[in-house]
Protein backbone atom coordinates (compact mmCIF):
# COMPACT_ATOMS: atom_id res chain seq x y z
CA UNK A 1 0.00 0.00 0.00
CA UNK A 2 1.96 3.08 -1.20
CA UNK A 3 0.70 6.44 0.81
CA UNK A 4 0.93 10.18 0.16
CA UNK A 5 0.51 13.01 2.50
CA UNK A 6 -2.81 15.43 2.25
CA UNK A 7 -0.72 17.96 1.82
CA UNK A 8 0.82 16.95 -1.63
CA UNK A 9 -3.27 16.55 -2.29
CA UNK A 10 -3.71 20.00 -1.22
CA UNK A 11 -0.66 21.49 -2.37
CA UNK A 12 -1.47 19.79 -6.48
CA UNK A 13 -5.01 21.29 -6.28
CA UNK A 14 -3.98 24.41 -5.35
CA UNK A 15 -2.00 24.85 -7.87
CA UNK A 16 -4.51 23.60 -10.47
CA UNK A 17 -7.38 25.52 -9.81
CA UNK A 18 -4.68 28.70 -10.04
CA UNK A 19 -3.08 27.32 -13.73
CA UNK A 20 -6.30 26.24 -14.97
CA UNK A 21 -8.10 29.72 -14.24
CA UNK A 22 -4.76 31.74 -15.71
CA UNK A 23 -3.54 29.87 -18.77
CA UNK A 24 -5.57 28.57 -21.61
CA UNK A 25 -5.16 24.57 -22.70
CA UNK A 26 -3.02 23.91 -25.24
CA UNK A 27 -5.28 21.65 -26.63
CA UNK A 28 -8.13 24.64 -26.67
CA UNK A 29 -5.59 26.68 -28.24
CA UNK A 30 -4.83 24.85 -31.25
CA UNK A 31 -8.50 24.12 -31.85
CA UNK A 32 -8.63 28.04 -31.36
CA UNK A 33 -5.87 28.54 -34.63
CA UNK A 34 -7.24 26.06 -36.71
CA UNK A 35 -10.78 27.44 -36.33
CA UNK A 36 -9.94 31.52 -36.24
CA UNK A 37 -8.20 30.30 -39.24
CA UNK A 38 -11.01 28.96 -41.59
CA UNK A 39 -13.37 31.69 -40.52
CA UNK A 40 -14.95 34.46 -42.81
CA UNK A 41 -17.06 36.72 -41.05
CA UNK A 42 -15.42 40.15 -40.25
CA UNK A 43 -17.40 39.68 -36.59
CA UNK A 44 -16.61 35.93 -35.89
CA UNK A 45 -12.97 36.84 -37.05
CA UNK A 46 -12.55 40.17 -34.31
CA UNK A 47 -14.13 37.92 -32.25
CA UNK A 48 -11.42 35.49 -32.29
CA UNK A 49 -8.95 38.20 -32.32
CA UNK A 50 -10.59 39.63 -28.81
CA UNK A 51 -10.31 35.99 -27.23
CA UNK A 52 -6.90 35.40 -28.17
CA UNK A 53 -6.07 38.84 -26.50
CA UNK A 54 -7.45 38.20 -23.76
CA UNK A 55 -5.55 34.63 -22.94
CA UNK A 56 -2.11 36.51 -23.80
CA UNK A 57 -3.31 39.07 -21.45
CA UNK A 58 -4.52 36.73 -18.85
CA UNK A 59 -1.11 34.72 -18.87
CA UNK A 60 0.87 38.08 -19.06
CA UNK A 61 -0.68 38.94 -15.88
CA UNK A 62 -1.78 36.41 -14.01
CA UNK A 63 -5.65 38.18 -13.80
CA UNK A 64 -8.36 34.88 -14.10
CA UNK A 65 -9.26 34.24 -17.96
CA UNK A 66 -12.76 35.21 -17.13
CA UNK A 67 -13.95 36.96 -14.04
CA UNK A 68 -16.58 33.97 -13.53
CA UNK A 69 -13.90 31.41 -11.88
CA UNK A 70 -16.45 28.97 -11.91
CA UNK A 71 -17.39 26.11 -9.43
CA UNK A 72 -14.41 23.59 -8.71
CA UNK A 73 -15.12 20.42 -10.29
CA UNK A 74 -13.05 16.90 -9.79
CA UNK A 75 -12.84 13.57 -11.20
CA UNK A 76 -10.75 11.70 -8.64
CA UNK A 77 -9.58 8.11 -10.50
CA UNK A 78 -8.47 6.49 -7.00
CA UNK A 79 -6.08 3.62 -7.08
CA UNK A 80 -7.08 0.37 -5.06
CA UNK A 81 -3.02 0.48 -3.53
CA UNK A 82 -2.85 3.85 -1.78
CA UNK A 83 -4.09 5.98 0.66
CA UNK A 84 -3.88 9.46 1.40
CA UNK A 85 -2.21 10.39 4.97
CA UNK A 86 -2.97 13.07 7.22
CA UNK A 87 -6.25 13.88 5.87
CA UNK A 88 -9.63 12.34 3.99
CA UNK A 89 -8.79 12.70 0.40
CA UNK A 90 -12.43 14.42 0.02
CA UNK A 91 -11.45 17.24 3.12
CA UNK A 92 -7.96 17.24 1.23
CA UNK A 93 -9.12 18.29 -2.05
CA UNK A 94 -11.54 20.99 -0.35
CA UNK A 95 -8.75 22.98 0.95
CA UNK A 96 -6.95 22.63 -1.66
CA UNK A 97 -9.64 24.56 -3.53
CA UNK A 98 -9.86 26.64 -0.64
CA UNK A 99 -6.35 27.71 -0.72
CA UNK A 100 -5.95 28.08 -4.22
CA UNK A 101 -9.13 29.70 -4.71
CA UNK A 102 -7.75 32.41 -1.86
CA UNK A 103 -3.96 32.63 -3.46
CA UNK A 104 -5.48 32.72 -6.54
CA UNK A 105 -7.90 35.95 -6.22
CA UNK A 106 -10.59 33.76 -7.78
CA UNK A 107 -14.11 34.92 -7.53
CA UNK A 108 -15.85 32.54 -4.81
CA UNK A 109 -19.41 31.80 -6.80
CA UNK A 110 -20.19 28.85 -4.24
CA UNK A 111 -23.38 30.11 -2.33
CA UNK A 112 -26.42 28.15 -0.72
CA UNK A 113 -28.97 26.88 -3.29
CA UNK A 114 -32.29 29.58 -1.89
CA UNK A 115 -30.38 32.03 0.78
CA UNK A 116 -27.91 32.56 -1.85
CA UNK A 117 -25.10 33.45 1.27
CA UNK A 118 -21.84 32.95 -0.35
CA UNK A 119 -19.64 29.96 1.21
CA UNK A 120 -16.95 32.36 0.59
CA UNK A 121 -14.27 29.88 -0.31
CA UNK A 122 -15.64 28.17 -3.47
CA UNK A 123 -16.21 24.94 -1.01
CA UNK A 124 -17.72 21.97 -0.85
CA UNK A 125 -16.00 21.45 -4.37
CA UNK A 126 -18.19 18.85 -6.57
CA UNK A 127 -16.38 15.83 -6.39
CA UNK A 128 -16.62 12.57 -8.26
CA UNK A 129 -14.38 9.14 -7.71
CA UNK A 130 -13.81 6.27 -9.33
CA UNK A 131 -11.64 3.22 -8.14
CA UNK A 132 -9.49 2.22 -10.17
CA UNK A 133 -6.23 -0.51 -10.09
CA UNK A 134 -2.52 0.66 -9.27
CA UNK A 135 -1.36 2.62 -6.33
CA UNK A 136 -2.06 6.54 -8.05
CA UNK A 137 -4.37 9.23 -7.61
CA UNK A 138 -5.15 10.85 -10.77
CA UNK A 139 -7.24 14.34 -10.23
CA UNK A 140 -9.08 16.01 -12.99
CA UNK A 141 -10.16 19.57 -11.80
CA UNK A 142 -12.41 21.70 -14.02
CA UNK A 143 -13.69 25.39 -13.38
CA UNK A 144 -17.44 25.47 -14.60
CA UNK A 145 -18.76 28.37 -15.22
CA UNK A 146 -22.47 28.89 -14.17
CA UNK A 147 -23.43 30.89 -17.76
CA UNK A 148 -22.15 27.53 -19.86
CA UNK A 149 -23.93 24.96 -17.18
CA UNK A 150 -26.99 26.91 -16.74
CA UNK A 151 -27.89 25.86 -20.69
CA UNK A 152 -26.87 22.04 -19.69
CA UNK A 153 -30.10 19.64 -19.83
CA UNK A 154 -31.13 15.96 -18.68
CA UNK A 155 -33.68 13.88 -20.43
CA UNK A 156 -35.39 10.37 -20.73
CA UNK A 157 -35.76 9.85 -24.28
CA UNK A 158 -37.94 6.75 -25.51
CA UNK A 159 -35.87 3.77 -26.90
CA UNK A 160 -37.45 3.97 -30.28
CA UNK A 161 -35.81 7.60 -30.81
CA UNK A 162 -32.50 6.12 -31.17
CA UNK A 163 -29.54 7.89 -32.96
CA UNK A 164 -31.81 10.62 -34.40
CA UNK A 165 -33.57 11.56 -31.47
CA UNK A 166 -30.33 12.22 -29.68
CA UNK A 167 -29.52 14.38 -32.62
CA UNK A 168 -32.65 16.55 -32.61
CA UNK A 169 -32.23 17.27 -28.72
CA UNK A 170 -28.35 17.86 -28.71
CA UNK A 171 -29.04 20.23 -31.54
CA UNK A 172 -32.07 21.95 -30.57
CA UNK A 173 -30.39 22.69 -26.90
CA UNK A 174 -27.23 24.17 -28.41
CA UNK A 175 -29.57 26.50 -30.96
CA UNK A 176 -31.97 27.22 -27.56
CA UNK A 177 -28.69 27.58 -25.78
CA UNK A 178 -27.38 30.64 -28.67
CA UNK A 179 -24.71 33.41 -27.39
CA UNK A 180 -25.66 32.55 -23.57
CA UNK A 181 -22.60 29.67 -22.89
CA UNK A 182 -19.76 31.99 -24.70
CA UNK A 183 -19.80 30.12 -27.71
CA UNK A 184 -17.39 28.61 -29.65
CA UNK A 185 -18.28 26.03 -27.12
CA UNK A 186 -17.47 22.37 -25.57
CA UNK A 187 -20.44 20.02 -25.65
CA UNK A 188 -20.31 17.04 -23.52
CA UNK A 189 -23.05 14.14 -24.56
CA UNK A 190 -23.92 11.43 -22.39
CA UNK A 191 -25.89 8.59 -23.13
CA UNK A 192 -27.11 5.77 -20.89
CA UNK A 193 -27.03 4.14 -17.68
CA UNK A 194 -29.55 6.52 -15.70
CA UNK A 195 -30.91 9.84 -15.27
CA UNK A 196 -28.05 10.99 -13.32
CA UNK A 197 -25.09 8.70 -14.75
CA UNK A 198 -25.96 9.71 -17.92
CA UNK A 199 -25.39 13.52 -16.41
CA UNK A 200 -21.96 12.74 -15.19
CA UNK A 201 -20.89 10.94 -18.09
CA UNK A 202 -21.67 14.26 -20.12
CA UNK A 203 -19.20 15.62 -17.55
CA UNK A 204 -16.71 13.18 -17.37
CA UNK A 205 -16.22 13.70 -21.30
CA UNK A 206 -15.62 17.28 -21.27
CA UNK A 207 -12.72 16.17 -19.31
CA UNK A 208 -10.95 14.62 -22.57
CA UNK A 209 -8.34 16.72 -24.78
CA UNK A 210 -10.16 19.00 -27.17
CA UNK A 211 -9.62 17.94 -30.41
CA UNK A 212 -8.99 14.02 -29.36
CA UNK A 213 -12.06 11.73 -30.54
CA UNK A 214 -13.41 8.63 -28.78
CA UNK A 215 -11.31 5.98 -29.01
CA UNK A 216 -14.41 3.80 -30.02
CA UNK A 217 -14.58 4.28 -33.81
CA UNK A 218 -18.69 4.26 -34.13
CA UNK A 219 -19.14 7.20 -30.94
CA UNK A 220 -15.94 9.32 -32.70
CA UNK A 221 -17.75 8.82 -35.77
CA UNK A 222 -21.25 10.47 -34.28
CA UNK A 223 -19.57 12.99 -32.37
CA UNK A 224 -18.09 14.67 -36.19
CA UNK A 225 -21.41 14.15 -37.23
CA UNK A 226 -22.99 16.29 -34.60
CA UNK A 227 -20.20 18.60 -34.48
CA UNK A 228 -21.00 19.19 -38.20
CA UNK A 229 -23.96 19.71 -37.57
CA UNK A 230 -24.01 22.05 -34.96
CA UNK A 231 -21.48 24.28 -36.93
CA UNK A 232 -23.78 24.04 -39.61
CA UNK A 233 -26.23 26.34 -37.05
CA UNK A 234 -24.04 29.54 -37.55
CA UNK A 235 -24.47 30.90 -33.71
CA UNK A 236 -20.76 31.32 -34.67
CA UNK A 237 -18.27 32.97 -31.53
CA UNK A 238 -20.54 34.89 -28.64
CA UNK A 239 -23.26 34.39 -31.07
CA UNK A 240 -22.31 37.12 -33.87
CA UNK A 241 -22.60 34.48 -36.66
CA UNK A 242 -20.03 32.38 -38.31
CA UNK A 243 -18.59 29.24 -39.22
CA UNK A 244 -17.62 27.96 -35.57
CA UNK A 245 -20.21 27.10 -32.97
CA UNK A 246 -18.27 24.56 -31.22
CA UNK A 247 -14.81 23.93 -30.88
CA UNK A 248 -15.57 20.25 -30.13
CA UNK A 249 -18.15 17.86 -29.33
CA UNK A 250 -17.98 14.80 -26.97
CA UNK A 251 -19.59 11.59 -26.52
CA UNK A 252 -19.72 9.05 -23.99
CA UNK A 253 -21.90 5.91 -23.42
CA UNK A 254 -22.96 3.29 -21.02
CA UNK A 255 -25.61 0.62 -21.32
CA UNK A 256 -28.85 1.44 -19.95
CA UNK A 257 -32.35 -0.32 -19.09
CA UNK A 258 -34.41 -1.67 -22.02
CA UNK A 259 -37.11 0.94 -21.04
CA UNK A 260 -34.94 3.92 -21.04
CA UNK A 261 -32.20 5.45 -22.97
CA UNK A 262 -30.86 8.84 -20.83
CA UNK A 263 -29.66 11.52 -22.56
CA UNK A 264 -27.67 14.65 -21.05
CA UNK A 265 -26.15 17.58 -22.76
CA UNK A 266 -23.58 19.56 -20.36
CA UNK A 267 -21.85 22.44 -22.26
CA UNK A 268 -18.75 24.63 -21.27
CA UNK A 269 -17.68 27.27 -22.69
CA UNK A 270 -14.77 28.07 -24.88
CA UNK A 271 -12.11 28.46 -22.50
CA UNK A 272 -12.67 24.55 -21.61
CA UNK A 273 -10.81 25.33 -17.97
CA UNK A 274 -9.35 22.13 -16.62
CA UNK A 275 -5.90 20.58 -15.92
CA UNK A 276 -4.82 17.18 -14.64
CA UNK A 277 -2.38 15.42 -12.06
CA UNK A 278 -1.24 12.44 -11.15
CA UNK A 279 0.29 11.74 -7.30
Amino acid sequence: MRTIKAEQVIDAVAKMCVSANRYLPEDVKKRFNECAAAEDSPAAKEVFRQIKENWELAAESGLPLCQDTGLAVFIVEMGEDVRVEGMNIRDAINEGTRKGYEEGFLRKSSCDPLTRANTKDNTPAIIHFDIVPGDKIKITFMAKGGGSENMSRVTMLAPAQGWEGIKKFVIERVAEAGPNPCPPTMVGIGVGGTFEYSALLAKKSLMRKVGEPHPDPEIAKMEAELMEEINKLGIGPMGLGGKTTVFDVKIEMRPCHIASLPLAVNIQCHSSRHEEVEL
